[in-house]
């Protein structure tokens, strides 16, 4: 009888949890492959994260850059093709701001045909800094990476030839108002004060990327989540291209050593999930 009588108990407490997170402003995140995502927060603002979109791992990314009509904000952590992505078009066709570091952002504008008069000092910052947009709802901080940045200018376009100067190469943390806190790396090699980013907030949600080669593989990036202590990671910037050797099992498998505390999703391409329901999940499992 005790035993039944605490399996009703249970049973109530996760059926009270889940109604709680049906019943809360919502965050959507979903994943567009490479370090590329879109989160609309609780009011149903749009932002885009590193939107290359239209990238080789993306069967359907054309059609969906096509059809995209809203975004508010596109932040770019730094200056690489794979990074900067659709930034431009989306831009072009929804008015978005462009959120990014000074450098970075001035590149953008002068060699990316970002259009000019949508960046700015409202939407910019630099490591350590921190900027409020739509009206509170979005807090974003600047954080450093271990990476390079530049812009290379489309072969066909008027700008110069060759690489050009971007800016320090970054990673972002998004605060979002009745929503979950977001560290998207950026490109990155491991380093220790990655332990600080703490500091602006508790870490809900890691994007993390595993790719090797040109960023941190799988057993360093799980060391990157274990200084940053998420309750959930999400590898990014693998897959796309052939060159990057790290995979999503490799991480799993070193994440569950180097911090056994934080839930691992692995999202396919296009995937997209919800918080907080993706957290109380977590904490009925």
């Amino acid at each position: 009888m005790n035993l039944l009588r605490l399996l009703l108990l249970t049973a109530g407490f996760i059926s009270s949890l889940l109604s709680t997170a049906l019943a809360a402003p919502s965050t959507e995140i979903t994943w567009y492959g490479q370090s590329a995502f879109r989160i609309t927060t609780p009011s149903g603002k749009v932002l885009y994260m590193d939107p290359w979109i239209n990238n080789p791992g993306n069967s359907k990314g054309k059609e969906i850059l096509a059809a995209i009509k809203k975004a508010d904000l596109v932040l770019v952590t730094h200056g690489h093709f794979d990074h900067v992505g659709d930034s431009t078009e989306i831009a072009k066709k929804t008015g978005a701001q462009l959120v990014a570091s000074f450098d970075l952002g001035k590149a953008m504008v002068q060699y990316g045909g970002f259009p000019e008069k949508q960046f700015g000092f409202g939407t910019t910052g630099n490591f350590g800094g921190e900027v409020s947009l739509l009206d509170g709802e979005v807090k974003v901080a600047f954080v450093p990476a271990l990476h390079s940045s530049s812009i290379e200018p489309p072969a066909n376009s008027s700008y110069p030839r060759g690489l050009q100067y971007a800016g320090n190469p970054g990673g972002v943390v998004v605060s979002i108002k009745n929503g979950p806190t977001i560290y998207h790396t950026g490109d990155t090699d491991l380093f220790s004060d990655m332990a600080l980013v703490k500091e602006y907030g508790k870490v809900d949600i890691m994007m993390v990327c595993i790719g090797d080669r040109f960023t941190m593989g799988p057993r360093r990036a799980a060391m990157a989540v274990k200084l940053v202590s998420p309750d959930l990671a999400i590898p990014m910037h693998f897959g796309a291209l052939p060159i990057l050797t790290g995979t999503a099992p490799e991480f799993v498998a070193e994440a569950k050593k180097a911090s056994p505390a934080t839930t691992i999703k692995v999202l396919q391409v296009n995937e997209t999930f919800s918080w907080p329901q993706a957290k109380l999940t977590m904490q009925t499992k």
